[in-house]
């Protein structure tokens, strides 16, 4: 009845467990491009740790800037920053704690977070799956510290797949991002030089719109074996540092003389 009404492209469309003709699950490439219609995010790893994130989109000035969350804690020594429907995030953020508190009350140790990433993909991918439900319209970016301080960062699809990554990107500035971490990033690159080079992808995908009140950041450090988020005065220390190191343009330079 669906195909006859519809059409056959719309009857594979309207089904989620249902492949297309062509091998295509359509409902998780619209879960995709919910996520590349989201905000930048990005994730480093360097030797102090795993650094995270966020250009925070702010539609309105009456909007309280700090209600938009985009970096959640997970752990103890796990942080995530999220891309795309941001209700979405906070439900799988809320399993991903509910998986590293099961694991320290069953073995009595800090989740790993491979294993985390893991299990958050396993019910990712569970959702493409079963009929009467849709994918997650979210990625994720879960950085942490393995045992004996070994930092990881791993990217989440809406599909469930993950990979590992030293240096990657989610949302609409993606490819901008990618782009400049293939050019800048090196492995050696302290936590406060992660920063700098995470605040010039966001910098470069927003195309110069660029405000410290928008910026969210979390970093696992090495030192610590703790995640925290940085406080907005810590923050617009590293937005200021950054903004005064960068090259002007000549229509900038114009402007101020």
């Amino acid at each position: 009845m669906v195909m006859q009404q519809f059409g056959p492209q719309m009857g594979y469309d309207r089904a989620i467990t249902v492949f297309s003709p062509d091998g295509r699950l359509f409902q998780v490439e619209y879960a995709r491009e919910a996520v590349k219609r989201g905000t930048t995010a990005v994730g480093l790893k360097c030797d102090g740790g795993v650094v995270l994130l966020v250009d925070k989109r702010v539609s309105s000035h009456l909007l309280e800037v700090g209600s938009i969350e985009k970096i959640f804690q997970v752990d103890l020594h796990i942080g995530a920053v999220s891309s795309g429907l941001v209700a979405d995030a906070r439900a799988l953020i809320d399993r991903a704690r509910v998986e590293a508190q099961v694991n320290n009350m069953t073995y009595d140790e800090p989740i790993g977070v491979e294993v985390l990433a893991k299990r958050v993909c396993d019910h990712k991918q569970s959702y493409t799956q079963f009929g009467g439900v849709r994918p997650y319209g979210t990625a994720l970016l879960i950085g942490g510290l393995d045992d004996g301080g070994v930092a990881r960062l791993f990217e989440t699809d809406p599909s469930g797949a993950l990979l590992e990554y030293k240096a990657t990107a989610i949302g609409s500035g993606r490819s901008a991002v990618m782009e400049l971490f293939e050019e800048k990033y090196s492995s050696g690159i302290d936590v406060d030089g992660a920063i700098r080079l995470g605040l010039d992808g966001l910098f470069v995908s927003s195309e110069g719109s660029f405000d410290a009140v928008t910026v969210e950041c979390g970093v696992v450090e090495v030192s610590t074996g703790l995640f925290r988020k940085l406080s907005s005065e810590e923050v617009d220390s590293h937005v200021k540092s950054f903004l005064d190191s960068r090259p002007k343009s000549d229509d900038e330079e114009d402007s101020s003389g």
